[in-house]
């Protein structure tokens, strides 16, 4: 590589994994490199979800090590530094020691797996006491806190840590440790605090809140266990401390002072990665090159294990059971509301690998060397053909799923939702497992409509869904959601590489910006200049189609209401 170019790196750790990208100035991807991480489960408790700080940053520092080495690039070459990660709750002593999080008698003590994962859902009890509260905090996260954040998750370690442990403790949103561990300085992200942590926008950490729901401590220390006070918070990819410290320059192999900047939840680096993006149709570039005021009909996306929908406001726009609405998360001035799915790519994975076909399906996959999912879309045009059908939805109009295997995130905001079937015949061959793939499509797509809905009823104007994530390979999938959303879906260039490059941008952020000489304006159209290039899908639904998927639509909702109306009835049942 040349050594007059300039570059960045962005790092990505999601839920399986962490990958390290090295970008030009462009936006171009010149390397990358991927680490798989590790998560614990417990056999007697399927809430729970757990990982390591340690070992997510060895496989941050093996992969950056990897595409410097793969390019050849001078570490002196590289100018900043971003990172995103899932919304986990990663717990260190005051030293940055970590201190396990497992249940049980080391429960507080120097150990290696002090993260809870974004998905444990231990924290029930806890999330009810606080949406028991009427506390403002509440009216930021759509009425109702997720047992996902991290205040619960907090309060239920403090009802189970000795009051000695809990105290040497600080709690850190993901990517605001890594920042941390990567600087030494511990100031916190606007995208980790406000969306994840309970700062509330204009005001910050409220004192009542705390002493109301059982961490009153947090007041009394003057929040050095959660960091941001006095509003000492950063927006995204503004300067951290120094850069990077002599130890992380070291473990990393780059060089010391190398700007970072501040971090961002994956799902806001997805959006960071796709949402200016002009659009190729048809193989032509779009002539319409959007503006900053565009990104308000734009939902964004992230679609991995799980899915994230996140769309900018110029004003805060409140909606029940959707996240926010958070100010500053990434362009200063600009508000965000977040949706989400909790299982979305891990729900798809599970109604396959637990079919009665699947080893019937993994055998055919090999010998007709393809994926799965090319089995199985063989298998549904099949299906097409022999029944007459115009679609697959026509296939499965007599098929019925509600998707909350693990609760619902967004809309309803209710832990307790589950799944159900409705349709199932005496069939557990390779035709039914493709059904219930299709199926499951359908499912993430109607409950995506459920949403996308909701937002624009509360004041929203979203036009257009921008994809981020390993589902956007998926173009069944994708042309799903255009046609139940009836709205068009832009993937990006590389559907796995949107989210570290928007990591990638905040190091760009970080190196460009001054410390002390920050321009809101200027700022904004840095962000904005620097986004990308997408492929447009647009709706494609026959009448037929458009037909069965409203009426899909009308069936999807009504399934929600009915489980929630049983539900009533056995607990009154059971009084």
């Amino acid at each position: 590589m040349s050594s007059k170019d300039t570059y960045y790196i962005g790092v990505d750790v999601g839920t399986g994994s962490a990958r390290a990208a090295l970008v030009k100035q462009d936006g171009t991807l010149v390397a990358s490199s991927t680490e798989a991480t590790q998560t614990w489960r417990d056999s007697q408790d399927h809430r729970i979800f757990e990982q390591s700080t340690t070992d997510i940053w060895s496989g941050i520092c093996k992969t950056v090590k990897a595409v410097l080495q793969e390019t050849k690039v001078s570490p002196s070459d590289v100018k900043g530094l971003g990172f995103d990660a899932t919304c986990s709750l990663a717990v260190t002593d005051m030293n940055g020691e970590p201190i396990t999080v497992t249940k049980g008698d080391k429960l507080g003590q120097v150990g290696e797996r002090n993260i809870v994962l974004w998905a444990d859902h231990r924290a029930e009890e806890e999330a009810e006491l606080i949406n028991s509260t009427g506390s403002n905090v509440l009216d930021y996260v759509g009425g109702v806190m997720s047992l996902e954040m991290e205040i619960p998750k907090t309060l239920w370690l403090k009802r189970h840590m000795k009051p000695e442990l809990f105290s040497r403790c600080q709690f850190f949103d993901l990517p605001d440790f890594l920042t941390y561990r990567a600087t030494g300085d511990n100031l916190r992200s606007t995208c980790s605090l406000t969306c994840k942590c309970s700062y509330v926008p204009n005001s910050g950490w409220q004192a009542e809140f705390f002493q109301k729901i059982g961490l009153g401590e947090f007041v009394d220390n003057h929040y050095k266990q959660l960091g941001g006070a006095d509003g000492q918070i950063l927006t995204a990819g503004f300067p951290v401390g120094m850069g990077l410290s002599k130890k992380a320059a070291e473990e990393l192999g780059l060089v010391e002072g190398t700007p970072v900047g501040s971090a961002v939840i994956d799902a806001y680096a997805g959006w960071l990665g796709t949402v200016a993006a002009r659009y190729t149709e048809g193989g032509k570039l779009s002539e319409f090159v959007p503006t900053l005021d565009e990104s308000k009909h734009r939902l964004a996306a992230c679609a991995g294990t799980s899915t994230c929908h996140i769309v900018q406001s110029p004003q805060g726009v409140f909606v029940n059971g959707v996240w926010g609405p958070y100010k500053d998360p990434v362009f200063p001035g600009w508000w965000m509301n977040e949706g989400g799915q909790s299982s979305t790519g891990q729900l798809i994975d599970f109604m396959i690998t637990t079919h009665p076909a699947y080893g019937k399906l993994k055998a055919l996959a090999e010998e007709r060397k393809t994926s799965i999912h090319e089995v199985l879309h063989d298998e549904l045009e099949k299906l097409q053909a022999e029944l007459g059908a115009e679609s697959f939805t026509e296939i499965t109009k007599d098929m019925h799923f509600y998707p909350d295997l693990h609760g619902n995130r967004s809309p309803i905001a209710d832990p307790r939702m589950r799944g159900s079937i409705v349709g199932l015949a005496l069939d557990d061959g390779l035709g039914d497992l493709a059904r219930k793939f299709n199926l499951t499509m359908e499912a993430i797509a109607l409950q995506t409509r459920h949403i996308v809905d909701e937002m624009n009823a509360k004041g929203h104007t979203i036009r257009s869904i921008y994809m981020s994530g390993g589902q956007a390979k998926n173009i069944a999938l994708m042309q799903l959601f255009a046609d139940t959303c009836n709205m068009p879906v832009v993937l990006p260039k590389s559907s796995g590489a949107a989210v570290v490059l928007g990591a990638a941008m905040l190091g760009r952020f970080a190196a460009e910006l001054e410390p002390g000489k920050h321009n809101t304006e200027a700022e904004c159209d840095t962000r904005w200049k620097i986004m990308v290039v997408g492929t447009l899908i647009a709706p494609a639904a026959s009448t037929k189609e458009k037909k069965l998927l409203e009426a899909k639509y009308k069936i999807f909702r009504e399934s929600i209401e009915i489980q929630q109306r049983w539900r009533k009835e056995m607990e009154e049942a059971t009084k």
